[in-house]
């Protein structure tokens, strides 16, 4: 235990039931794990002492039910003070608080404090009022747990709105981004349309570039081989000519049969067959037609002379 000339005796022989007195110690800073292991010590009183804070695992003494710290000189309870929820009697007196923390409002079981003489801030001390005997130290617990509660439920308020305001925000950005993506993808491919639009453009024109030379090759052949062809004789088609030949033929072939066949019947001994007596019948009524023919011909002529 720290006190102004060194140590002193131990704390169990300061325990008197559930009271722990350690007032007029001239402590420094409070012996939390001396504390810490005495949990049987529900009530203890450390005023009139040198405090100026409590350490942070002070809060870590949930056992306490009673707690005296009026006459040092504490400028602030610790962050998590709440944490002693088992409180139910403060006293505060005559310190240099100004302000609690927003945890105080989670001292459920609190029924009495005393926040006499120190330099409050003046809503805070308004509400506190004065603590001049039993019924105004209750009403003080009470008001003071309320009005804590409203700060600690409009900081809740405002840590949700500034969180909603971070996630709207968040939203926000999240939304800006989506369309900033959005247009660059749609960007890219109007780009690529347009560069495959611009190499269909390029691939036709060169088809047509290619049809036209190739018009131009076939046309410029043609013009090579015109006059070749126009100094030759012109010729009748070749299945014209081809089916001429085959009749000459055919009746040369015939002629020559007539001729074998009237040279057989005049000529050998078979004239006196009746094949061959009607071929000489024929020839000599053919001959006797052509001769009166020519005889004919030669009465008119003689006509038109005349």
């Amino acid at each position: 235990m720290s006190r102004g000339g060194g140590k002193g005796p131990s704390l169990k022989d300061k325990l008197d039931g559930n009271e722990l007195d350690l007032s007029l110690c001239d402590l420094n800073e409070v012996p939390v794990r001396e504390l810490a292991a005495l949990p049987k010590a529900t009530v203890l009183d450390l005023s009139c002492n040198n405090l100026i804070s409590l350490p942070s695992d002070f809060c870590s003494l949930m056992h306490l039910v009673k707690l005296d710290l009026s006459k040092n000189r504490l400028q602030q309870l610790p962050l998590d003070f709440g944490r002693l929820v088992n409180l139910q009697h403060l006293d505060l007196l005559n310190n240099r608080l100004v302000t609690l923390p927003v945890s105080f409002a989670q001292l459920k079981n609190l029924k009495w404090l005393d926040l006499k003489d120190n330099p409050l801030d003046p809503v805070l001390a308004k509400v506190a009022g004065d603590c001049l005997d039993e019924k105004q130290c209750k009403q003080a617990a009470v008001k003071v747990l309320q009005h804590m509660k409203a700060i600690q439920s409009e900081q809740d308020r405002q840590r949700q709105r500034k969180l909603q305001a971070e996630r709207e925000m968040e939203k926000k950005r999240e939304a800006e981004q989506r369309a900033k993506e959005a247009q660059e993808r749609e960007l890219r491919k109007r780009e690529k349309a347009e560069e495959k639009e611009r190499r269909r453009r390029e691939y036709d024109a060169q088809k047509a570039a290619k049809q036209e030379m190739e018009k131009k090759t076939k046309k410029e052949n043609v013009q090579t081989r015109k006059p070749a062809s126009s100094s030759r004789p012109p010729q009748p088609p070749r299945h014209k000519r081809s089916w001429s030949r085959s009749v000459l033929r055919v009746l040369f072939f015939v002629l020559l049969c007539v001729l074998c066949t009237l040279a057989a019947c005049k000529l050998t001994e078979l004239q006196h067959q009746p094949l061959c007596v009607s071929v000489n019948t024929l020839y000599e009524d053919v001959l006797a037609a052509l001769q009166n023919h020519k005889t004919l011909q030669n009465l008119l002529q003689q006509n038109s002379q005349q």
